[in-house]
């Protein structure tokens, strides 16, 4: 079944080595961590498909087969659970499976930023637009709306060019983000004038940070080409974005919906409880739990 979707394919940056969730990431990959019962990767692909996403391109690094598993038929688990008679248990592992063929691995053998390994998948993307997704950003949907690549998909459709997933930060944050220098604004879409990638508090051109979903186009990847480094000596994404501004329309979307910094201890705890306080069989027991401990 095709979708209507102008975006058919979406990059994953999964190459990252996850210092932050040490010891738990030493064997394992930081993207497959659970939130409640599903890995943060399968929430990014599962968005990734909602938004009308056909083929599915993982930036990987060293020690990431558990990913390539995991999107793959286990028929050890499969037979199993079909002759113990766990239909809900199989059915959930094989819906997640998508068309042979439309999942893709690429090795990105350095860690060299953002912007390297998008560059790495330049060959499968062709000269077409692509949406990219941070598994680390996790962005539950506001109840109603759709998921926060399915609004930028919507909206890029009427403009086309560059977008990235906005949000407003603390100040104080903004050393955290590449933040953009805001034009004129229309509903939910800002102008991007300019990206600064990281900025001191007081040097910010504004609170408005990018979060990790992207929808560039190809001429994204000519400047990526040039290999130039940037911010903690990587080759950044923004960068190459920053340097098409004025070439092709550039929009930062502020999404309805509510991110969880997963790449962070605390943003994945509270998604953890955030995403269980949703499940009609986890939220009356957890709500109880945590009134009981005053919490």
């Amino acid at each position: 079944m095709h979708s209507s979707s102008p975006i058919k394919k979406a990059i994953f940056p999964v190459g990252g080595l996850g210092t932050r969730f040490l010891p738990a990431t030493k064997s394992m990959p930081k993207e497959m961590l659970p939130v409640v019962d599903k890995p943060l990767i399968q929430y990014a692909v599962e968005e990734a498909a909602e938004a009308g996403v056909e083929e599915f391109i993982f930036v990987t690094g060293r020690g990431k087969s558990a990913i390539e598993d995991h999107f793959d038929h286990s028929m050890e688990l499969e037979q199993t659970l079909e002759s113990r008679s766990k239909t809900e248990a199989l059915a959930l592992v094989r819906d997640m499976m998508h068309q042979p063929g439309s999942v893709a691995y690429i090795r990105q053998q350095e860690p060299a930023g953002l912007g390297h390994a998008v560059w790495c998948a330049r060959h499968i993307v062709a000269d077409e637009p692509v949406a990219v997704l941070l598994a680390d950003d996790l962005i539950k949907a506001a109840a109603g709306k759709k998921n926060c690549l399915g609004e930028m998909v919507d909206a890029w459709s009427a403009h086309g060019g560059n977008m990235v997933a906005a949000m407003e930060v603390p100040l104080n944050d903004t050393s955290s983000y590449g933040i953009i220098t805001p034009g004129d604004s229309h509903g939910p879409l800002t102008e991007v004038n300019g990206l600064v990638e990281k900025p001191k508090p007081e040097d910010a051109p504004s609170r408005l940070a990018v979060v990790g979903r992207y929808i560039i186009e190809p001429g994204v990847f000519s400047e990526l080409s040039r290999m130039e480094r940037g911010a903690g000596g990587e080759i950044q994404l923004t960068d190459s974005l920053a340097r098409r501004i004025g070439e092709v329309p550039f929009h930062g979307m502020t999404f309805s919906g509510t991110r969880f910094d997963c790449g962070s201890k605390l943003g994945f705890l509270q998604a953890n409880v955030a995403f269980a306080l949703d499940r009609d069989d986890l939220a009356a027991d957890l709500s109880q739990w945590m009134k009981d401990q005053n919490l």
